[in-house]
C-alpha cells in the first residue's frame, strides 16, 4: 500500500509582497513523484539595491528535479507573479503552463519579447485537470486586475486551497463576481490547509469595489480644466478601463504612456477587454497640438520607477508632454511596501510644476485595494474551515497580523504556518510540520545581465553613491620603489581644493607601504591591499568618510 507526503515550498512571495512564486511537491513512497508550480513572478529592488532593475526567485532548488515538474499555473497576470517565467522557462524542463484568457495574452506577449515558444494552454473552470497525481480545479474570484482565479489542488494526502491575491467585490465592473458556491464547496468537501493571501490583514473591515473608483475618475474629470493624467499599474486593465471609460464621457482624447502600458492595452483592447473608439485615441507626440482639457493622459510608473513615463513627466524629459498649472494627476494606486520614499518624490516634483496631484492620503477613493481586507480574509476562512493556514503575498508583519486574525476566529496559533523563502512544510496522515529549509537567494537581474550582480557589486554600488571613489595609480620599478609620484583622482568624495595637501599626506603612506622589506620579491596583489586598506582607514580618519578605493599598479 502506498503512504503519500505533500511538501509546500515557497520560493518567494512569503516575506515580501512580490516575486511569488510556490512549489508543492508530492512524494509516494519517500520518493519524489509529481511538483506543480503556481506563480513565477519578479519582485522589485529596495532602495539599497541600486542599479539593479528587478529580481527573480532562485530555482536552483528544481533544476536537477525538472522532470518531475507536471505544470507551471499562473494565477493572473501581474508582473510580480509571471513575469520570471521567461528567464526560468527552461531550467524548468519548459513544463506546460495554465492561466486565465487575459494572463494567457500578456504571458505570450512576454515570452515574444524573448524570442521563446512556450506551451500556454486557457484554463476552463468548469474542468478538473490531472497533473500527476495532483487534481486541480480553477475559482473565479476578483482582484485589481480582470481574470484571476483561486486553485484548489487536491491530493492523496488532502485538499490545498492556494488562495492568492484576492478580494471579495460583490460589484465588480467588469467580469464576473467570486464564486461563492465553489469556495464553500471546497471548504464542505474538506481543506487540509489554507494559503491565503494576507496583505490587508491590518485593515478593518472589507475592502472597497472596484466601481468607487471609476465614480471618483468621473467627478475628478469633470473638475479638471487641463490635462487629466492617471497613473496605475500597467496591467490594471480594470483600472484603466474606468478611466477611459471616463475619458469617453467628457470626449477626451486618450493617450498611452510608457512601453509596458502601451503593450498591456495594446494586447487588452485586442481581446475586447478595453475597447476604445478609434476617433478618441491620440499618440504621444500628438498631446502638444491639444487642446489640454480635451486630454487623458494613463501613464506607467505609479510605483516612482526612475526610468517610467510618470518620472519623465515629473523630470521634464518628455519632449511631448510638459506638466502645466491646471493638470491634475492622479495616483491610483498605493506605493508597494519599501517604495514609499520614491512615489513621494515623485508627487513633490509633479507638484512643483503647478498640477493638482491626487493620492490616496489625501483622497480615500482614488484606489480600492485589490487585495482583501480583514473581514474579507475572514470569510475566506469561514468558508474553507481549513486545518492549517498558510499566509502569503505579505511582509512579515502582515503575516503576524493575519495569526492574530485567524486566532481570534478561534483557531489555534500552532495551526498557523509563518514561513521565510526556502521554509517549508510537510503534510502526511493529516497533520503537519515544518521541514529542513531550502538555501535560496534572490538573482537580481539588470540592464547587463541575469545573476552577474552579487553582493560585493551591490556593496560597492552603494559605496559610489554614497562615499565616492578615489583612484591611485602607482607606477613601481622591479624592486617595488615608485618611480614617480602616485597620481590619484577622485569623484564624489572630496573638493578639488582640499585635494593637494590630503593626497600628499596619503602619498607619504604609500611610501611606507612601498618600503623595501628585507630583499624579499615584490608581491604587488598585497601591495595593492595593504594600499588600499591604508588609504581606507587613513581617509576615514580624516574626513569620516570610506570611499571606494582603486590601487592601479603599472610595473616598468
Amino acid at each position: 500500500m502506498s503512504s503519500y507526503k505533500l511538501r509546500f515550498v515557497p520560493l518567494g512571495g512569503v516575506v515580501g509582497v512580490t516575486k511569488n512564486m510556490y512549489v508543492y511537491e508530492l512524494y509516494e513512497n519517500e520518493k519524489l513523484r509529481d511538483i506543480l508550480i503556481v506563480d513565477c513572478g519578479i519582485g522589485f529592488p529596495m532602495e539599497k539595491e541600486l542599479g539593479v532593475d528587478f529580481v527573480i526567485p532562485d530555482v536552483s532548488y528544481l533544476t536537477d528535479k525538472k522532470d518531475k515538474i507536471r505544470a507551471v499555473i499562473l494565477s493572473h497576470g501581474h508582473e510580480d507573479h509571471t513575469s520570471a517565467l521567461p528567464y526560468h522557462y527552461d531550467s524548468l524542463g519548459r513544463p506546460p503552463v495554465f492561466a486565465s484568457r487575459l494572463t494567457v495574452a500578456f504571458v505570450e506577449n512576454k515570452f515574444k519579447e524573448f524570442n521563446q515558444n512556450v506551451d500556454l494552454n486557457q484554463v476552463v473552470y468548469e474542468k478538473e485537470y490531472q497533473f500527476g497525481l495532483f487534481r486541480v480545479s480553477f475559482i473565479r474570484v476578483t482582484h485589481s486586475i480582470p481574470d484571476t482565479f483561486h486553485i484548489l489542488i487536491k491530493t492523496p494526502v488532502g485538499n490545498i486551497y492556494h488562495g492568492t491575491d484576492f478580494k471579495l467585490d460583490l460589484t465588480p465592473p467588469y467580469g464576473n463576481h467570486p464564486d461563492f458556491y465553489a469556495i464553500t464547496k471546497a471548504g464542505k468537501d474538506g481543506v487540509l490547509c489554507l494559503l491565503s493571501d494576507c496583505l490587508g490583514a491590518e485593515r478593518e473591515g472589507l475592502t472597497l469595489s472596484e466601481n468607487i473608483v471609476g465614480q471618483t475618475f468621473e467627478e475628478e474629470m469633470r473638475k479638471t480644466r487641463g490635462k487629466f493624467i492617471m497613473t496605475t499599474f500597467s496591467s490594471n486593465i480594470s483600472r484603466i478601463r474606468q478611466c477611459v471609460e471616463a475619458a469617453i464621457k467628457f470626449n477626451r482624447k486618450i493617450v498611452f504612456l510608457g512601453r509596458s502600458m502601451k503593450e498591456n492595452t495594446r494586447i487588452a483592447s485586442e481581446i475586447g477587454y478595453l475597447p476604445i473608439p478609434d476617433s478618441l485615441t491620440a499618440k504621444e507626440e500628438e498631446v502638444i497640438r491639444l487642446a489640454p482639457n480635451k486630454v487623458c493622459l494613463i501613464a506607467a510608473g505609479s510605483q516612482g520607477q526612475y526610468d517610467s513615463a510618470l518620472a519623465k513627466l515629473a523630470t521634464k524629459r518628455n519632449p511631448f508632454v510638459k506638466i502645466k498649472p491646471n493638470d491634475k494627476i492622479i495616483f491610483s494606486s498605493d506605493p508597494i511596501p519599501g517604495n514609499e520614499n520614491e512615489v513621494y518624490a515623485l508627487i513633490e516634483e509633479l507638484s512643483m510644476q503647478g498640477a493638482d496631484v491626487i493620492y490616496s492620503d489625501i483622497h480615500d477613493q482614488l484606489h480600492a485595494s485589490g487585495h482583501g481586507n480583514q473581514e474579507d480574509l475572514k470569510y475566506l476562512i469561514r468558508f474553507t474551515n481549513p486545518s492549517y493556514f498558510i499566509p502569503i503575498g505579505g511582509t512579515i508583519r502582515h503575516q503576524h497580523q493575519y495569526q492574530k486574525l485567524v486566532t481570534d476566529l478561534g483557531y489555534k496559533k500552532e495551526q498557523v504556518f509563518l514561513l521565510d523563502e526556502g521554509e517549508n512544510v510537510w503534510f502526511s496522515s493529516g497533520k503537519a510540520g515544518r521541514g529542513d529549509s531550502i538555501e535560496t537567494k534572490n538573482i537580481y537581474v539588470d540592464a547587463y545581465g541575469i545573476g552577474d550582480v552579487g553582493n560585493v557589486v551591490l556593496r560597492d554600488r552603494k559605496t559610489l553613491a554614497s562615499e565616492g571613489v578615489v583612484s591611485v595609480v602607482l607606477v613601481l620599478d622591479s624592486q617595488g620603489k615608485l618611480v614617480t609620484r602616485p597620481k590619484f583622482l577622485s569623484r564624489g568624495f572630496v573638493y578639488e581644493a582640499g585635494e593637494e595637501s590630503l593626497f600628499s599626506e596619503a602619498t607619504r603612506l604609500i611610501e611606507r607601504v612601498l618600503k623595501p622589506k628585507g630583499g624579499r620579491v615584490i608581491d604587488f596583489n598585497n601591495v595593492r591591499k595593504e594600499t588600499t586598506a591604508v588609504l581606507e582607514n587613513f581617509f576615514f580618519k580624516k574626513r569620516g568618510r570610506k570611499p571606494l578605493i582603486i590601487v592601479d599598479i603599472i610595473q616598468i
